[in-house]
């Protein structure tokens, strides 16, 4: 019946179509014209028209162009060359465009010769020396009064000696030990149950369905389910499987599901760990897989992230992220005794490793993939299930040897695509037909063609075109109303049913068939199109129908690129286009009446601003028909969860997203999308050792899996605003996580995993190895921080850094502050850093200033100028005050994001909790935080998270306004508009202070520092890689030769060979008569750029107390668990006494001054005149930091010309304590005769008597405090 109800249709529309040949087409093509069409255009099509040599009259250059220079430098970059010269036809705008992607990449360019020989050359940047320039004004290292004593103090106690203080006091390992006393975590082993308690399982199981049939109603029609058996048998007897389906085939929740049922059918317990590369993407999968089994989450189905986990080893269903998952591959490996080989009971608890959406190609599952291919011969009860969607599936098998692949047809409605200058005219148009019955009717048709499809129509092709026998072929393409079927090709012939119909001069078929969107620039196997084929047959009526359809294509065609030509001469195809965005939702919004639009944007500023554009509109801010949501990694799960919830009847949803709804998760109502084509890309530069936040533009496997984000319930469309040029142009694939990112947290994890292994060697297992300057630069970092020898083999204290959850140089950090007693601000310096800055950036101007003051003012309560200040003054801020009840209005007076906070505070709480069950600290943290408010001392745990990241503060040159910051390269960097030291001025001085920074970013504006904390010299000093000393008497002998060949070698190696390396000391003359005598004046280098003058005396010491504090750490690491001895616990702390009192050496005083934040609800502008008048933290109005600190201290006073007395603050008291490592101060004289210093009060007492007072003569024979046992 169906058929002939779709045949009787066909033939109503083919006798209008008749009854005025040429003129029907007319009318068929007037909704041809309305409906822009996809089309295949190429580069050189483009160019073609002469759209080029106009917009290089016009002052612009063509879009095409521009993607042949990016693809140029692209190219050039990936090469080994130095140089590329670009030929001389570029335009003057063209060379524009490669300077400034020039910057953009971090290469330089220059243009040169003249008229029409001009030529622009590319230069990769070279590696740089650190500048010798400021030599003459060497800043001078003093210690202050109270030093001195304390040193001398130390060290007529403890004299240096020429014995191995490592040997004598660091011994034999004790680590297995240590071992034995950490808590297992069995969140990964296999629940203990026996068959009873599997029944059990599965009748509760059964009981619940019965109960909810809706809990099961859905899955039966997941294309995945009648697949059932087959992944199942396919398990059993493969030991890896990949299975490969489209978005929506229900492939995340059902396997484990299916592995679950089919495990406990046979009466057997199981483990099956499931990774995401997403914490989303773990908590919702989790939460709607055990729904599907009537019972909450934490009971057969939990999860494990970063923060928070619900379940345990109860779970036979875990749902973890990726990093999670390789941590506990790398530790079970890690910890065991070294001499044992690889044991069958090491991953026994886990019986199945689903790992998902590994077609993202994130750096920890490409990791992982390489760890596990390796040890699955080793353990045959373990399977590995790896599920992608279709992009690359057989690149996947092959990596695994040709694992069986199982594929699962997807479950979505077709799809329209809309282009940039199909959006144009769209927008343009006063009418609303592009989304008419006909477009939509047709899309829901537009399903895939099976096997059985074309085996009918190539049987009626061959029928109507040999035997002119065309039933068939009309009954068939008037049955099924798919453009599969208009445009179908013949297998053998390549004929369409267009060309059978124009062959056989069918005018009302044919014109039906180019109504409905049938293509006639098609060709068949022997090249000719349908109108070629109507020229051969002499069908002359055909032909003209045919030429006249085209040519409207073609002057569309052409309206449509001087459309887009118009539109791209005034705006950045790289930037989004909000404007443009409001009005393609206004359109859609207002001629369709429901159907949620997902709008695709690469970052928070863009979603902010889009959020802002819309609100602002009359249109879009009323609430009674717009719900407007967010999702983005930042915004706060329970916000997320939004945007799953189907709005009430006549509402519209709006969700403003990054690629986090590419894949992670599915928001089943969506049926608009649009796509801006670009995201933000962290990368990583390894020519220039920098990082990259740059937006960029998607992949084409993005790009089909935004548009399969619009047909989940209905046919759907997808407007891509970028042009046709522009898709035909972006890359198949994004660039694998692993050749874009630093590794050296991966680089560690190879070691730990493999101590004999070399790092380059295994990294050269996994699928797209990352490049040899990555890695030689991730190697560099960790044999600067101790992790690794020279040799590249794995120190022990490497082993203690790749145990905690965080980066080597975050756990470095950590390990120091527990020395240093001041854990409380490391912790929060590490989560932050982990996870995201909490302050948020408002976007009027006079807002940007409230909160550019509120940042200084907080980070001022730690005594500097530092971002990283900044946020452990927030966070302890915001603790006070969410004790109060008061933090929503913290947050608002301060600019800071509570869920962040939130965030930070349970991060905190997780990591302190690793440390206890690592061993690290003791549970009562209370010993490690005594010291948490020293400025000093926070100042040094700053400089051992962020070293070997140092710079030094170059003022403005005569052109500039702001300063930058030289770095060990010799590159000169921008400080970020949004970092507290951006207004720095310190007046007429020649002192050029350190600078401590997280990274050095490359964005769109070129390479910037933006979270960076000025820092003193000291802590440098005691904590860099190497120091050196040479007589002060060179440096006008050096100045001197700079001047007279500028192109002599680097004076920092100089002296490096010279001078005596202290920490390779190897005796000589030169050195002994450099050292003779205390008050010998020298000069000092910092890892052979930073020079400082001293004395011969104030070099040694640091030069002990540098090795001392090396084996302080070193026998931590080998003995958690025992006190330091005497010698050791005393000197560090005498380290902590000094870096209290001399740990902001260097630090200038600051003339530029903001305001407090009080005072800037009248004043908003920057003026150094407040600087006597600034206004006390704690004064009314103001009042949140007030028990931060008791007392509000100037701690930016000048240290460069003299040592200015300091009270060290503390939480209400003004008070010192000891390190960690004791129990009592050891007996320092006279250290405390000075009125405004305060004597560091008693550590915790040893065996539990806190606060012991000891006799004097008996302080320095008694043991020292726990460290980390």
């Amino acid at each position: 019946m169906g058929k002939k109800n779709g045949k009787k249709a066909w033939l109503a529309k083919k006798r209008q179509a008749q009854m005025a040949q040429n003129p029907s087409v007319d009318e068929a093509t007037k909704n041809q014209t309305s409906i822009p069409k996809r089309q295949n255009f190429s580069v050189d099509e483009a160019t073609k028209t002469g759209t080029a040599r106009q917009n290089r009259q016009n002052g612009s250059v063509d879009e095409s162009a521009m993607i042949r220079i990016s693809k140029l430098l692209d190219e050039f970059r990936a090469t080994k060359d130095k140089v590329y010269t670009f030929e001389p036809n570029l335009s003057k705008n063209e060379r524009a465009i490669v300077h400034q992607l020039c910057r953009k990449m971090g290469m330089e360019s220059k243009s040169s010769g003249r008229g029409n020989q001009r030529r622009i050359s590319v230069y990769k940047n070279k590696r740089k020396v650190g500048s010798d320039k400021g030599l003459e004004s060497l800043p001078c290292l003093r210690f202050s009064e109270e030093t001195k004593e304390v040193l001398m103090d130390l060290f007529i106690q403890y004299p240096p000696g020429d014995g191995d203080l490592e040997e004598e006091l660091v011994g034999e390992n004790s680590d297995n030990a240590e071992q034995r006393k950490r808590k297992k975590d069995d969140f990964f082993c296999k629940p203990l149950m026996n068959k009873e308690d599997i029944a059990n399982k599965l009748e509760k199981l059964a009981s619940a369905m019965e109960k909810a049939p809706g809990l099961t109603k859905k899955k039966p029609k997941l294309p995945i389910a009648s697949f059932k058996d087959i992944i199942t048998s396919t398990i059993d007897s493969h030991q890896v499987v990949l299975i490969s389906g489209e978005t929506g085939c229900g492939k995340t929740t059902q396997v484990p599901q299916f592995i679950l049922d089919h495990i406990w059918g046979k009466g057997d317990s199981c483990k099956i760990i499931c990774s995401q590369p997403r914490r989303i993407s773990a908590t919702s999968v989790a939460e709607r897989i055990a729904s599907e089994r009537g019972e909450n989450v934490g009971e057969n189905v939990g999860y494990k992230i970063r923060l928070e986990s619900k379940g345990g080893r109860h779970s036979s269903i875990l749902l973890c992220t990726n990093g999670v998952l390789l941590r506990v591959l790398v530790s079970k490996n890690a910890d065991k005794p070294k001499k044992e080989g690889m044991r069958v009971d090491d991953y026994s608890g886990i019986t199945h490793i689903v790992m998902d959406e590994i077609h993202e190609r994130d750096r920890y599952s490409d990791f992982m993939m390489a760890i596990i291919r390796d040890m699955l011969p080793s353990y045959p009860h373990l399977h590995l299930i790896l599920m992608s969607a279709t992009i690359d599936a057989e690149r996947f098998s092959h990596y695994f040897g040709g694992c069986p692949v199982i594929n699962v047809p997807g479950f979505t409605y077709p799809v329209r695509t809309f282009y940039l200058e199909d959006v144009l005219s769209i927008v343009k148009s006063t009418e609303d037909n592009h989304l008419d019955n006909t477009l939509l009717s047709a899309l829901t048709d537009n399903r895939e063609l099976d096997e059985e499809d074309k085996f009918a129509l190539d049987e009626a092709i061959n029928l109507a075109s040999n035997n002119d026998e065309l039933d068939s072929l009309l009954e068939l393409v008037s049955t099924e109303g798919s453009p599969k079927l208009y445009n179908y090709q013949h297998r053998s012939t390549g004929l369409t049913p267009l060309m059978v119909f124009v062959a056989k001069g069918r005018v009302g078929d044919i014109c039906m068939l180019l109504s409905l969107g049938a293509d006639c620039h098609l060709r068949a196997k022997d090249g000719t199109t349908a109108l070629e084929i109507a020229l051969r047959e002499n069908q002359q009526e055909a032909a003209e129908i045919l030429k006249k359809h085209m040519g409207n294509d073609s002057s569309n065609s052409m309206g449509e690129q001087k459309l887009l030509d118009k539109y791209l001469a005034t705006v950045n195809p790289e930037l989004v286009d909000v404007v443009l965005i409001e009005k393609l939702l206004r359109k859609i919004c207002t001629i369709s009446k429901d159907g949620g639009v997902l709008v695709f944007l690469p970052g928070w500023d863009d979603i902010n601003k889009t959020r802002d554009k819309l609100l602002a509109s009359p249109f879009f801010k009323d609430t009674s028909k717009f719900i407007i949501l967010s999702l983005h990694s930042m915004v706060p799960s329970m916000e997320q969860k939004k945007v799953f919830k189907h709005p009430p009847p006549g509402y519209r949803k709006i969700i403003l997203s990054t690629n986090i709804a590419e894949t992670a998760i599915t928001i089943d109502d969506v049926v608009y999308v649009i796509d801006t084509g670009r995201m933000k890309e962290k990368s990583y530069d390894p020519y220039n050792n920098v990082s990259t936040l740059q937006s960029s533009w998607i992949s084409k496997a993005s790009a089909k899996q935004r548009e399969g984000r619009a047909g989940r319930c209905q046919p759907g469309i997808c407007y891509h605003l970028y042009s046709k040029i522009r898709a035909s142009s972006i890359p198949d694939f994004q660039i694998p996580e692993i050749k874009r990112m630093p590794i050296e947290e991966l680089c560690l994890q190879v070691k730990l995993l493999d101590p004999s292994c070399k790092i380059e060697d295994f990294l050269r297992k996994t699928l797209d190895p990352p490049i040899s300057e990555t890695i030689h630069n991730a190697i560099i970092v960790l044999q600067d921080i101790g992790a690794l020898s020279l040799d590249e083999k794995l120190t022990q204290l490497g082993e203690k850094l790749g145990a905690l959850p965080v980066h080597p140089l975050t756990s470095k950090m950590l390990f120091f502050a527990i020395l240093m007693n001041c854990l409380d601000p490391a912790l929060t310096i590490a989560c932050a850093s982990e996870y995201r800055d909490p302050f948020t950036l408002p976007m009027l101007p006079v807002e940007k200033k409230k909160a550019a003051a509120a940042k200084l003012e907080l980070a001022s309560l730690y005594g500097g100028r530092g971002d990283q200040l900044a946020v452990v003054a927030a966070f302890d801020s915001w603790k006070n005050a969410k004790a109060r009840g008061e933090q929503a209005r913290f947050c608002s007076q301060y600019f800071v994001s509570s869920s962040t906070m939130s965030m930070l505070s349970g991060m905190r709480m997780q990591l302190q909790k690793e440390l206890i069950r690592t061993g690290f600290i003791l549970q009562d943290v209370s010993s490690y935080n005594s010291n948490a408010h020293d400025t000093g001392i926070l100042h040094a745990v700053l400089v051992a998270g962020l070293y070997p990241n140092v710079g030094r503060l170059s003022p403005p040159n005569k052109s500039g306004k702001k300063f930058m910051v030289e770095t060990a390269s010799g590159d000169k960097i921008r400080l970020h508009s949004h970092s507290t030291n951006y207004m720095l001025s310190f007046g007429k001085t020649d002192d050029r202070p350190l600078i401590v920074y997280d990274e050095v970013t490359r964005g769109d504006g070129g390479m910037n520092i933006r979270n960076c904390t000025l820092v003193g010299a000291l802590p440098l000093l005691l904590l860099s890689t190497e120091i050196a000393v040479a007589s002060a008497k060179e440096d006008d002998d050096d100045n001197e030769n700079d001047d007279a060949d500028n192109g002599g070698s680097d004076d920092g190696d100089g002296e490096s060979q010279d001078g005596m390396e202290i920490d390779n000391t190897s005796g000589g003359h030169s050195e002994e008569k450099l050292m003779s005598s205390p008050d010998n004046s020298v000069r000092v280098v910092v890892d052979r750029w930073l020079y400082f003058r001293s004395t011969a005396l104030d070099v040694a010491q640091i030069y002990c107390l540098r090795e001392r504090l090396s084996v302080a750490m070193l026998y931590k690491v080998k003995h958690a668990g025992k006190v330091l001895p005497p010698v050791l616990g005393d000197s560090l702390h005498a380290i902590a006494c000094i870096l209290s009192y001399d740990g902001l050496f260097g630090i200038p005083n600051t003339l530029e001054c903001v305001d407090s934040l009080a005072s800037m609800e009248i004043a908003t502008d920057y003026d150094n005149s407040l600087m006597e008048t600034r206004k006390v933290i704690g004064q009314k109005g103001n009042k949140f930091p007030v028990p931060l600190v008791g007392k509000r201290y100037n701690n930016t006073k000048s240290f460069s010309s003299q040592q200015v007395s300091r009270v060290p603050v503390s939480m209400g008291t003004n008070n010192l304590s000891s390190p960690s490592s004791h129990n009592v101060p050891p007996m320092l004289g006279s250290a405390w005769s000075n009125q405004n210093q305060n004597r560091p009060s008693e550590g915790p007492g040893l065996n539990g008597n806190m606060g012991e007072n000891v006799p004097r003569h008996r302080q320095r024979k008694r043991n020292r405090g726990n460290l980390f046992s």
